[in-house]
């Protein structure tokens, strides 16, 4: 199914427009997966199952804290096997789950193919929304911070730090957005600290987020929506940039990808836009973990690693 039914669309007498073409429903209804993607928990418990083989192939990771409290931890493949070598590129991976779920347990799947192919692969823990009392801005603090530590710390796991590439799926594409629009020299570290970046089914632009459903649980202010929406900050950008969907996303979804690429064009600045022809939101993230799928082919690529 690609969205709701054209039955039940029929049925429903449209409201006063919210946004775009958009009354209330169908813009919370934009911002809400399981609407456009009903296999969602199948796909869930997929990735989770995948997750606990890969480890057992690959092995544990190593586990570093990056910050002081609990939840500020990333996991870090390979702790042995392949890719032990020093020097490695190293790839840093931020989850989704609309600001408020998931772990680094949960994606160690997509570590595999990246390992394989010689590369580290850092997967980030940080605070759920429902943790920071509604508030972004701890979340793209954690994102950042974990960034700097990955850069400063590369070479306790066999890590090159010049050579740090971000991929991410979902709100963690914004919050990695968010990463790659920031002035990194406020850090005390290089403005081009990420040689690249993949985002991956995010959002860009938090004004119609704000207008959303997700409003009830995130506690958007205007100084929120401004500085934590990346296509209002690109005269910060310096990391060439994959940004991708699925055509079987939401409708917003699409729009954030295509016009944040868009932006990132006429800005001057490199850009790829992916098309994941036929795949929904969930299904975009599987891509990642095979070496010959959209996103996983796309990465490999930036990363210069050979496809295993």
């Amino acid at each position: 199914m690609n969205g709701p039914t054209v039955a039940a669309t029929a049925q429903r007498t449209k409201g006063p427009i919210v946004w775009l073409d958009m009354d209330q429903q169908a813009l919370d209804d934009a911002y809400d997966q399981l609407v456009y993607a009903p296999n969602r928990d199948q796909l869930t418990k997929r990735r989770i199952i995948n997750s606990a083989a890969a480890r057992k192939r690959i092995g544990e990771p190593l586990r570093f804290a990056y910050g002081p409290t609990p939840i500020e931890g990333l996991d870090v493949f390979p702790a042995s096997g392949a890719g032990k070598g020093r020097g490695a590129p190293v790839a840093i991976f931020v989850h989704g789950g609309a600001w408020r779920t998931g772990s680094a347990s949960d994606y160690s799947f997509v570590a595999e193919p990246f390992v394989r192919a010689g590369g580290k692969f850092a997967v980030l823990d940080f605070a759920s929304v429902d943790d920071t009392g509604g508030s972004l801005f701890p979340m793209a603090e954690q994102v950042r911070r974990a960034i700097g530590w990955v850069y400063r710390n590369a070479d306790k796991f066999g890590g090159d730090r010049e050579r740090l590439y971000l991929i991410s799926h979902s709100s963690g594409s914004h919050l990695a957005g968010c990463a790659v629009t920031h002035d990194w020299a406020k850090e005390g570290l290089p403005r081009d600290v990420l040689k690249g970046a993949t985002l991956s089914s995010g959002m860009y632009d938090l004004k119609p987020v704000q207008l959303s459903k997700r409003s009830k649980y995130v506690k958007f202010t205007d100084a929120m929506e401004q500085e934590l929406s990346p296509i209002r900050h690109l005269d910060k950008l310096v990391t060439p940039l994959n940004i991708s969907y699925g055509t079987y996303e939401t409708p917003e979804f699409q729009r954030q990808a295509r016009d944040f690429a868009t932006a990132v064009k006429g800005a001057g600045k490199p850009v790829e836009l992916l098309v994941g022809e036929a795949y929904n939101h969930f299904e975009m993230l599987e891509t990642l973990a095979n070496p010959y799928g959209l996103l996983g082919r796309a990465v490999l690529a930036q990363m210069g690693l050979a496809q295993s």
